[in-house]
């Protein structure tokens, strides 16, 4: 894509957003530690970002930075313990279990680990998500995954169990249950780490267009360098901290 393509595509992806618009993302200075006292092992350091609906935002940086850590806490999968952080319009500091999972159910996640289930097909996999959407029917939601499995190129692995699938096969499953229920954010951890570079290509541009069409940001771990002209944001992180200007 050329330079003027991938500012074409920003600018139109980009709206202003009304001072009354909270970020789909809002984090202030959030600290983040495993472990008490000598083991105590401080992962994430006074960390503060925006990131607006439709947004294209990715984290990139060393291994063991903090990315992925961070990822799981505006995942509502880990409490947060120290600073402000707002995902949704929803405050997770100090959140009930019950709030953490209402956040959870308007997310898309890719893991770098498939976490598919071993006996179910491709298409009950993908199907799963909407467990935690009982206003879709059965009929809706297979139709759904159906579809969204045809555009991650797995049309004729369906009714594959995943010990039949590849790896990236297995990785696009993951990507196709993350996208399966439209979610409001998605958020993506190395999502095409296992992928050949057409079909990584294939998936960024599915998440493009998620948010493009819909406004649903995305926020993605990466260090893949195929893919950093989809971004309208790269924050870099080392060592726990946001290194600005890069």
């Amino acid at each position: 894509m050329s330079t003027s393509g991938i500012q074409q595509s920003a600018e139109q992806r980009s709206k202003p957003v009304s001072k009354e618009t909270l970020p789909a993302i809002c984090a202030r200075n959030i600290n983040f530690a495993f472990g008490e006292g000598e083991l105590r092992k401080q992962i994430l350091f006074d960390v503060s970002f925006d990131v607006a609906g439709g947004e294209i935002v990715l984290l990139t940086g060393p291994s063991g930075s903090g990315k992925t850590t961070l990822l799981t806490l505006i995942g509502a999968l880990r409490q947060i313990r120290e600073g402000e952080l707002t995902v949704l319009s929803r405050p997770l500091h100090g959140a009930s279990v019950v709030d953490l999972i209402a956040t959870r159910r308007d997310i898309g996640f890719i893991f770098q680990q498939h976490n598919l289930l071993e006996f179910l097909t491709a298409r009950q996999n993908v199907e799963l998500v909407f467990e935690l959407h009982p206003e879709i029917t059965a009929g809706e939601a297979r139709r759904k995954s159906l579809q969204i499995l045809g555009e991650v190129g797995l049309s004729d692995r369906t009714e594959y169990l995943p010990s039949r699938l590849s790896g990236g096969q297995k990785q696009r499953v993951a990507v196709a249950r993350a996208l399966a229920a439209s979610p409001r954010l998605i958020l993506a951890d190395e999502p095409t780490a296992a992928l050949d570079g057409q079909t990584g290509r294939d998936v960024v541009n599915l998440l493009q267009k998620l948010a493009r069409d819909s406004g649903s940001p995305v926020l993605m771990v990466t260090h893949d360098s195929r893919i950093l002209d989809i971004a309208d944001r790269i924050i870099h992180i080392e060592d726990g901290r946001i290194v600005p200007g890069v």
